[in-house]
């Protein structure tokens, strides 16, 4: 019986044994196959070079510059007898690059390496190509160090279109999690067309596959895809684009200048503009601070994330809902004394003497308040609000920008939902004059205009074409009702009477211009003023940030609308105004030939 234990014992260890066997030299052989491939091959995955920016006319407005990065060998920091050789490195490198700092390229190394990590560890990211080009064969002679072609980005015009064009910089650890290319680039847009058009410049990733031995040399390539890189062009034509930032000189505001028809933009600015360049590598914490505490707001993107009352700009689509409730007609006339009172308050006109009987075209061109006060008593907020939103207030712009402001129209509901509060017919009256609490944003007044002279839905775009004619794709609505669409010529006819006839508060600045311009000025207010001061205010006596901003938006020609300019300029002007500004633009369009 023991003999017949023993006997099935060897049996049952000799079939475990045979059995083991076969599974570990056929069934696991496509296992250990694949392990063994992914031991010899490798993927190595290609970074694309970004792809540059073209103004309209072929003018680069970003490009990237060559050179060269240096990585140093791992391991070096981990040992005693390794950090001499860390130490020779980067003394032999800091004496070759003397703006280099030694602590800062230990402290990287460092931080990077482990025994996990098999890479050479960059420590240095760009050496431009001509300071590379004279150390370039010491260097890559050396096996401890490993120099890889590089470029980094560059804006030529350094300041000018900077809040257009936008910046790349440094990705930080969301960045590189939430997109493959910009963690083999280690950069990404973070402003302007830059951070929009990111997916697209940033190009496609290539990839190299090659064998390796048990050393890891590489011993043969087995395939090579290139990385894919695309260009972008943009509407903006620079040499306005300069001419928009020579005129604005040290005033602050925003300026945009529009194809009234397509919505291309072929200048914009947002006043005071910045460096881009220094962005790029890591802006100095001096610096930084210059920009954030200058009370210009330089940093901030005024065309679309700048909020401004509109004042008086806004006057033809308070009227356009006047004609729209059928309560007020073209021919509705109200006197204006020079104020009208309302639950003894005095709201008074710019124009204290009053402008006597006006209708709508006439109460356009002189800016006339009471008969938008009047006129607002009549027909009542909801209305005028429901129009202005659906020509294009409180919402975006679809503007190719990122992160765009929507602006608020005050209303019944907006005030209950953000105050909890009830509505007051003083506040019709502030609304209807484009004050109170009516913001909005440069880019929302330019559409507005261009919807006004060309009677359809606009939107303004940067882009005009990609390397693979990929163009800006917009999908265009009805916006004005029938009896809207009946009123605009009337419209546009009091735009033409503030530009061009004596007692148009644009006259004497656009009357002498050789094309036909039709205008509206407005006075967006920063601080209240006292309703019981009988005399307006001065506002030439006030401190400079206390004193009103100023705008002007027009269209040309008159008789056929094709550019929109649209002017802010931020607390009346340090030297300049909104309607000198305009007239130059046009002195300068005509010079370079958009006007036939």
């Amino acid at each position: 019986m023991r003999l017949k234990i023993v006997i099935t014992f060897i049996i049952l260890f000799f079939v475990f044994l045979l059995s083991r066997v076969y599974y570990l030299s056929i069934k696991s052989n496509v296992y250990y196959e694949e392990m063994a491939k992914q031991n010899a091959i490798k993927t190595e995955y290609l970074a694309p070079v970004r792809g540059q920016i073209y103004d309209r006319n072929g003018t680069l407005l970003a490009i990237n510059d060559l050179g060269f990065s240096i990585s140093i060998k791992p391991y070096l920091s981990l040992k005693k007898t390794n950090k001499i050789i860390l130490e020779k490195e980067l003394n032999n490198l800091v004496n070759l690059f003397p703006d280099l700092n030694i602590t800062m390229l230990e402290r990287t190394y460092k931080r990077n390496d482990s025994y996990y990590n098999q890479d050479f560890i960059k420590v240095i990211d760009f050496v431009p190509y001509e300071k590379m080009l004279s150390y370039f064969s010491e260097l890559n002679l050396n096996e401890n160090i490993k120099i890889e072609p590089v470029v980094k980005r560059v804006y030529p015009f350094n300041h000018l279109a900077s809040h257009i064009i936008g910046y790349v910089g440094k990705a930080n650890l969301q960045d590189v999690s939430e997109n493959d290319i910009t963690k083999l680039t280690g950069y990404t847009g973070k402003s302007g067309i830059e951070r929009y058009y990111n997916d697209i410049l940033q190009g496609q990733k290539g990839a190299r596959v090659y064998k390796v031995n048990a050393l890891n040399k590489e011993i043969e390539q087995l395939s090579y895809k290139a990385p894919v890189s695309q260009d972008i062009e943009l509407t903006i034509d620079m040499k306005l684009q300069s001419f928009l930032t020579e005129i604005f000189n040290d005033n602050a505001g925003a300026a945009i200048i529009m194809d009234a028809t397509s919505g291309e933009i072929l200048a914009a600015g947002s006043f005071p503009e910045y460096n881009l360049n220094p962005f790029v590598t890591g802006i100095s914490i001096k610096e930084w601070s210059e920009l954030s505490n200058n009370l210009d707001h330089p940093f901030t993107n005024k065309l679309v994330n700048g909020l401004y009352p509109p004042g008086s700009v806004v006057k033809m689509g308070v009227g356009l809902s006047f004609l729209d409730s059928k309560i007020i007609t073209s021919n509705t006339n109200f006197f204006c004394s020079g104020k009208v009172e309302l639950g003894g308050r005095n709201f008074r006109c710019w124009n204290r003497n009053g402008h006597g009987h006006v209708d709508l075209k006439s109460a356009i061109k002189q800016s006339c308040d009471v008969y938008f006060y009047n006129g607002s008593l009549q027909i009542g907020i909801d209305r005028i609000s429901r129009t202005l939103g659906r020509i294009g207030f409180g919402e975006k712009t679809g503007v190719d920008l990122p992160n765009e402001f929507v602006g608020t129209i005050p209303s019944r509901e907006w005030k209950m939902q953000k105050f909890n509060l009830p509505w007051y017919q003083g506040e019709t009256l502030n609304t209807s004059i484009g004050q109170g609490n009516f913001l909005v944003t440069p880019m929302q007044i330019a559409r507005y205009t261009a919807q006004l002279a060309s009677g359809k839905e606009i939107i303004p775009h940067f882009l005009r074409k990609t390397e693979n004619n990929q163009t800006f794709s917009k999908v265009e609505h009805d916006i004005f009702t029938p009896l809207e669409k009946e009123n605009l010529p009337l419209i546009r006819q009091a735009m033409y009477a503030v530009a061009n006839e004596q007692g148009g508060t644009a006259y004497r600045y656009l009357s002498n211009i050789p094309i036909k311009i039709a205008a509206k000025t407005g006075t967006a207010q920063v601080i209240g003023f006292s309703q019981a001061d009988k005399n307006r205010v001065n506002e030439e006596q006030l401190k400079y940030y206390t004193r009103s901003h100023t705008w002007l938006t027009s269209y040309a020609p008159y008789s056929k609308p094709k550019y929109i300019v649209t002017i802010l300029v931020e607390h009346g002007g340090r030297s300049i105004t909104s309607g000198t500004i305009t007239a130059k633009i046009y002195e300068k369009m005509i010079e370079l030939g958009y006007f036939k």
